[in-house]
């Protein structure tokens, strides 16, 4: 049982590395490189529908390696759990501080009630999202490492 609890931790916060990577690498450039207003359009729907989701996601994966860690604290790799618990925490600190308030304001622009600075509130979020990436990408190699 302990093994497919870690297993599905990982899955799960691979998905979202996946899908959080996706937003930054794949999903936002192709929304930049819209005419202006399909792009912006674009992002306010994809913050309609992911803000829906990956509050669930983060916290629910952050849940699942609180369990793996509690369940495995006799375990040598607990300490790299424990790590990437505190990663998965310090990205859901950075979500509601720093990204969820734009996006926020983004879900609810349209091209006639948009900021004259929305690009560079978009960018601000992208930087942002970039460094989050980066904590949950490391969080779920420490949980693959944990695995060995």
């Amino acid at each position: 049982m302990f093994n497919a609890l870690e297993v599905v931790t990982t899955v799960v916060v691979g998905v979202m590395v996946g899908v959080e990577f996706s937003v930054a690498f794949v999903i936002n450039p192709i929304f930049n490189a819209l005419p202006e207003d399909s792009g912006q359009l674009g992002r306010a729907h994809g913050g309609r529908m992911l803000g829906a989701v990956m509050p669930v996601w983060y916290i629910g994966s952050l849940a699942l390696v609180a369990i793996w860690a509690a369940a495995g604290r006799h375990h040598d790799s607990t300490g790299l759990v424990v790590t990437a618990g505190a990663l998965l925490i310090l990205s859901v600190i950075m979500s509601i501080l720093l990204l969820v308030p734009i996006n926020n304001r983004n879900k609810t622009w349209t091209p006639d009630n948009r900021p004259a600075d929305w690009k560079e509130q978009m960018n601000r979020w992208d930087r942002w999202h970039y460094v989050r990436v980066a904590v949950i990408i490391a969080a779920f190699a420490l949980l693959v490492a944990a695995l060995a």
